[in-house]
């Protein structure tokens, strides 16, 4: 068992090392604040333990199965990725409020928006269910109780990307004197926000 565990930690650090939407949600948010990129990291894992839950109960493989419950989620989750790129394209063009900065205030996120953000982007990856769906059962050893192990790799996954995740929030705040010059922000925020609408149109485009 203990080949195994880790063998799935290191599938799971080569998932969470692949970028996705979802790193490129949680290092803006951090660039907001450290809470927001904290609270943006925990909804996104909720969003994995949910689809891990699902697979272990079999239900990822509805919408696999049907098409479609498939393509309504697809399209639900490009409309989700365009409407966070074009926001951070916005953020971008419209450039920090010059009072504000001059009174060393910040635009920032709450922690709850931004974990509902977290989550809500990774509910509305049909890809995420179906990988969960492949994924999880390849790490069960023969003769145990599927569920309970699915159900507890689910747990290791989500509690293990908290950490991996969390090392981007605290490398953003570490480097914030940066990322807080006016120019250095809203590059970052036009790449982000281009990156996310390039990925929910690509999203709404697949067959």
């Amino acid at each position: 068992m203990l080949s195994v565990l880790l063998a799935f930690l290191g599938a799971c650090t080569l998932i969470a090392a692949a970028p996705g939407p979802s790193t490129v949600l949680i290092i803006r948010h951090s660039l907001r604040s450290r809470r927001a990129g904290f609270a943006t990291v925990l909804g996104n894992e909720t969003g994995v333990f949910v689809w891990g839950l699902c697979a272990a109960f079999g239900l990822t493989a509805l919408i696999a199965a049907s098409r479609l419950a498939y393509d309504v989620v697809r399209i639900v989750g490009a409309a989700v990725l365009i409407w966070f790129g074009v926001q951070a394209l916005r953020a971008a063009r419209r450039g920090p409020d010059p009072e504000r900065a001059a009174a060393g205030e910040e635009v920032t996120v709450s922690p709850w928006a931004a974990y509902r953000a977290g989550l809500g982007m990774n509910l509305a990856n049909p890809k995420a269910a179906v990988f969960a769906m492949s994924f999880l059962p390849q790490f069960v050893p023969s003769g145990v109780p599927q569920l309970p192990t699915m159900v507890g790799l689910a747990t290791l996954w989500a509690v293990y990307e908290v950490g991996y995740y969390g090392a981007y929030v605290w490398f953003v705040d570490r480097l914030r004197p940066v990322f807080s010059r006016a120019t250095v922000r809203r590059r970052l925020e036009a790449v982000s926000g281009g990156v996310l609408v390039a990925l929910g149109v690509r999203m709404a485009l697949e067959g």
